[in-house]
């Protein structure tokens, strides 16, 4: 069959691996010049399988509230005359519920679990590189009483299946000795010594690469404008070519992986998509010959962001903007990232230097992502992975796949269009 997908992020090209590797014909759309240039550019490098609780939580309302007018807000909502975002926020007060975000969370972690295998079995398969490693992920608290609360939601964590152990101050720093320079702050943390961390962007791209040698065709600097109805199916796909030419491309089915940008294709089509943007940045740190930057990657709860050690640098990376489709840098939450870096690990690199990006990150209200079938039978989703796109890809990637064939996915998942 002839698969269409559109978006070569981190989440497409992994469909698009497993979709070859079923013996289909695939072609990926993007309308930059490569792969993983936008918001699989430079994330926090975490495959955070064992950390995937929502946003939305009893907590988050009274948090947001608090962090209203604060520029450097982990999570800062900019109130905009725009539906979509009033839309999304209601929902995401609903998913605030107790028993919603039970939901999520399980939801969430069976296919970040389920996730993390396929990665381990791709890289078994195909020896891919990507500045990996396997030393867990380190959440550190500054805050007794959120430690506190951590360790009990370890504790129901551990019920699920992760490997979630509270951890205290001398044990954080026996597992990352760049700790010790903030030792007297910290209260605590928990260890998941089975989660990784990795560059996304070097993982999509020597995936792509090695996809491209497996019979994918890649077409670069094409623009998806719209897609096209034909009876009860998606017809064809309209696009702008690298020519600046107009162009009709045309397949069996259709993977909509176009990330933030997915629900503006797919309301003329009626189709279900409660996504927004939530604008992600980041700071690239060269590490040179400085010894203090972490090895072990880690999160600092207070704040929101995460550390994570990718060859001979360390990208930060952390806070969520929902404040529309404008991808201007806001230097304060840059300046801020750097800030609390050389708080925390005084000599863990050029402080002068720092690669600043930002990128917008395809949220639902629920964190849950749509994976699956829609109203038409050949369009299927692989969207709306807001911060754990790296880390759920390769599952939700073989999903499709199984999706796209008429198999049953491996794992227990509320997929779109199943009901």
């Amino acid at each position: 069959m002839r698969v269409l997908v559109l978006g070569a992020g981190v989440v497409g090209v992994t469909a698009a691996w497993y979709l070859a590797q079923d013996g289909h014909e695939v072609t990926v759309v993007d309308r930059h010049d490569g792969a993983a240039l936008e918001t699989s550019f430079a994330n926090g490098g975490q495959i955070s399988a064992s950390y995937a609780e929502p946003w939305a939580n009893p907590d988050a309302p009274a948090k947001i509230f608090k962090w209203l007018g604060q520029d450097d807000a982990p999570l800062l909502f900019r109130l905009r005359l725009d539906p979509r975002q009033w839309r999304w926020g209601l929902q995401f007060l609903v998913e605030c519920l107790p028993s919603r975000t039970r939901r999520n969370t399980i939801q969430c972690l069976n296919l970040a679990l389920y996730s993390r295998d396929c990665l381990k079995a791709l890289r078994g398969e195909t020896g891919i590189q990507y500045d990996q490693l396997e030393r867990g992920i380190l959440t550190f608290y500054t805050d007794a009483k959120e430690f506190e609360q951590g360790a009990r939601a370890a504790a129901l964590m551990r019920e699920f299946g992760c490997d979630r152990d509270v951890k205290s101050v001398a044990e954080c720093v026996a597992i990352e000795p760049a700790l010790a320079a903030c030792r007297d702050r910290l209260a605590g943390g928990i260890f998941t010594v089975s989660d990784e961390s990795g560059d996304a962007q070097r993982f999509t791209q020597e995936l792509a690469r090695m996809a491209a040698a497996r019979g994918v065709a890649f077409r670069w600097n094409v623009t998806v404008e719209s897609l096209v109805r034909e009876g009860g199916a998606i017809g064809s796909v309209r696009c702008v070519n690298a020519e600046h030419r107009k162009e009709v491309l045309r397949a069996d089915a259709y993977v909509m992986a176009l990330g933030s940008y997915s629900p503006l294709l797919l309301a003329p089509l009626a189709v279900p998509c409660l996504i927004y943007p939530a604008k992600g940045y980041s700071a690239t740190i060269a590490i040179d010959g400085h010894r203090g930057a972490p090895t072990v990657s880690l999160t600092d709860l207070a704040w929101k962001i995460v550390f994570t050690r990718l060859g001979n640098r360390l990208r930060v990376a952390g806070t969520a903007e929902l404040s529309g489709y404008g991808r201007d840098l806001n230097l304060v939450r840059c300046e801020a990232l750097v800030r609390r870096t050389f708080d925390l690990f005084p000599d863990a690199g050029d402080r002068e230097t720092p690669q600043f990006w930002t990128g917008l990150r395809p949220a639902t209200p629920s964190n849950v992502p749509l994976v699956g079938r829609t109203r038409y039978p050949n369009l299927f989703l692989d969207t709306g992975h807001g911060t754990l796109g790296w880390t759920m890809a390769c599952g939700s990637g073989r999903c499709l796949a199984d999706l796209v064939a008429g198999r049953k996915p491996g794992v227990d998942f509320a997929f779109a269009g199943m009901g």
